[in-house]
């Protein structure tokens, strides 16, 4: 395959690097509605995560792009980095990494104790990709190998009941919350904002299925769009659905649109929800970040249902179990790092 096919945007002579030249030189596997699936050689698994306040140390990708089509997705970026600058690449082409198993064993080495991985922080692990190619799986069964590890791991999809057992390995000797993302329970709304990705009662039903298998699971309220998800009855059927299904805590955060998320957004807003156009360039004019006063009045609705409901809120800072084992050099060295 020709890296112009992969980059109809390059010109002809023109050379890519890093990233981008591992990308051209992926092997299409497979290709159906539209969607690409495409090898891609991997040369690191962990990834330290460089952003300031954010609740964990290091991220893990099992996939390059997500299928779920989120409209306001904010991770359509990481394929810029790839040379692939149409925001609907990044649900188009699926970038399937490989001996992603074996590479992060040789990579746990450099995770110290207290540092949380995140797993999903730009894909969904779960994406419709993970049914064939099992990326997210030989993750998980690595780290079941393992022990004295805090692991978060944040989907949409229902898809994760098929691991409740290695989860519950997992769960044995580390650290681990699942997070699952419901945006709202109106399926309707949440086929327009997120037309590929599991219904909202499928997803509420994994938080049970998951808390009932004895795994601490929690409901992600992300993100909340203004006139849209943000109102209060909206919100407390969210948070009361969370409750129900035996979630742990519920965490939400405001929408923030990247200059790339926003050329995808914005569209679906004009086209769907046209009265709240000029609302969100007003709001959003100059900045992908709503202010600090719209954070507060979500914190103050969020905390005042979960209390309602008798949900925690999720700590940012958790606390290691007394008893929960360190990983050493010599358990490390085990698995051959």
């Amino acid at each position: 395959m020709s890296s112009c096919s992969l980059f109809p945007q390059l010109q002809p002579g023109e050379r890519l690097v890093g990233i981008a030249k591992l990308a051209a030189e992926g092997e299409a596997v497979d290709e159906g509605h539209n969607v690409e699936y495409i090898t891609l050689e991997n040369r690191s698994v962990l990834t330290r995560c460089l952003a300031p306040r954010m609740p964990f140390v290091w991220m893990i990708n099992p996939y390059r792009g997500c299928e779920f089509a989120c409209k306001y997705c904010y991770a359509r970026y990481t394929h810029e980095f790839m040379e692939l600058r149409d925001g609907l690449d990044f649900e188009r082409k699926i970038y399937v990494k490989q001996n992603t198993a074996w590479v992060l064993r040789q990579e746990l080495k450099k995770v110290r104790a207290g540092e949380d991985i995140a797993i999903g922080t730009a894909t969904d692990p779960y994406q419709p990709a993970e049914r064939r190619f099992g990326i997210t799986r030989a993750i998980l069964e690595e780290f079941a190998r393992h022990q004295g590890f805090d692991i978060g791991l944040v989907t949409k999809s229902n898809l994760i009941l098929r691991d409740i057992e290695v989860l519950k390995r997992i769960a044995e000797n580390n650290l681990l919350s699942i997070h699952i993302t419901v945006t709202t329970t109106n399926t309707d709304l949440a086929r327009i904002l997120e037309p590929r990705a599991p219904r909202p009662d499928l997803r509420l039903l994994a938080v049970q299925k998951l808390t009932e298998a004895g795994i601490r699971t929690g409901v992600n309220v992300c993100p909340v769009l203004p006139g849209i998800t943000d109102q209060p009855l909206e919100l407390e059927k969210t948070i009361k659905a969370a409750a129900e299904a035996g979630a742990a805590y519920v965490h939400a955060n405001p929408l923030f649109l990247k200059p790339c998320s926003e050329k995808v957004f914005m569209p679906c807003l004009e086209e769907k929800f046209p009265q709240l156009v000029p609302l969100y360039k007003k709001r959003y004019e100059g900045r992908a970040y709503l202010p600090e006063e719209y954070h507060k009045r979500i914190s103050t609705l969020v905390k005042k249902y979960g209390e309602k409901y008798r949900l925690g809120l999720r700590n940012l800072v958790k606390t290691r179990k007394p008893s929960m084992p360190q990983p050493s050099e010599q358990q490390l060295q085990m698995f051959g790092t």
